[in-house]
């Protein structure tokens, strides 16, 4: 089933890894994950990754000629993506690229906040099968910001935050030190507050979006991704394999990918 993204404003709707070999991002991940991969619409350089045939996530070769970093990054569903980037500017957000129009339909930016942590707008047609934070989701997200309140504020003007979760919005929760998005009453992302330094040395230490792929073994995907080229993040807030109170204490453990690209495995044992 498809909708516009209209009907899930302001929610994660697409996660995409910009990587410098496309074909050595799928066997990692492939092999970690347990990803099968189709072509992209978008040409040879780009890739659908699937779980028993739901997509969810698009890897894409542009990491060299785009001369950007090795990442992944989150797209947010707008009903206009001008205007969400006219938003972000306005408030202190710089555009990296767009929005830009598609030829299968659809428009999308690359923004980054006033921290600078980077994530995409997109404004077209997004997979009803797909969601950030649904019960038997593969994925959630983790915002690393030296203020969470502040950057709720942000996000919530640019992205459309608080219209409601009956109409296909998003809600924030403030939590402590947390802000908790919630989308149809499920948790789909969390901003969290602490030490980060913008132009720190580690890139685990500046202010960004991270990726969350829940695993039902967490230890069995972490020596894949070892065995394979990958690279355990050590640090407490970085997951050195300690447990996460705010989902429910499950373990989880930060990794590098062989090219440099920052994700977290989350202990889930019901996960696909």
């Amino acid at each position: 089933m498809v909708l516009v993204a209209a009907d899930v404003i302001g929610a994660p709707c697409w996660l995409s890894l910009a990587a410098r070999d496309r074909e050595a991002a799928e066997r990692f991940y492939g092999t970690v994950l347990g990803w099968s991969f189709r072509q992209g619409r978008f040409g040879s350089a780009f890739s659908v990754a699937e779980i028993g045939g739901v997509p969810v996530a698009g890897i894409g070769a542009v990491a060299g000629e785009f001369a950007v970093p090795v990442a992944w990054t989150p797209y947010f569903a707008v009903d206009d993506a001008d205007g969400a980037v006219g938003r972000a500017r306005e408030r202190g957000g710089t555009v990296g690229v767009g929005p830009v129009s598609f030829p299968a339909g659809g428009r999308a930016a690359l923004v980054a906040d006033r921290e600078g942590a980077v994530f995409g707008v997109w404004d077209g047609e997004v997979l009803a099968e797909w969601g950030v934070g649904a019960e038997r989701s593969p994925a959630w997200l983790e915002l690393h910001t030296a203020d969470a309140f502040e950057a709720a504020l942000f996000y919530g003007e640019v992205l459309g935050w608080g219209r409601g979760g009956s109409d296909g919005g998003c809600d924030t929760s403030y939590e402590q030190d947390q802000v908790v998005l919630r989308h149809g009453g499920r948790p789909v992302a969390r901003l969290n507050s602490g030490p980060i330094e913008q132009a720190a040395p580690k890139p685990q230490l500046r202010p960004r979006w991270l990726v969350h792929f829940r695993v039902p073994d967490l230890d069995a995907a972490v020596a894949l991704a070892l065995e394979n080229g990958g690279s355990t993040v050590t640090g407490q807030d970085w997951g050195g394999g300690a447990t996460d109170p705010a989902r429910g204490g499950g373990r989880q453990r930060t990794l590098r990918d062989p090219d440099g690209g920052l994700f977290t495995l989350d202990h889930a044992p019901g996960a696909a």
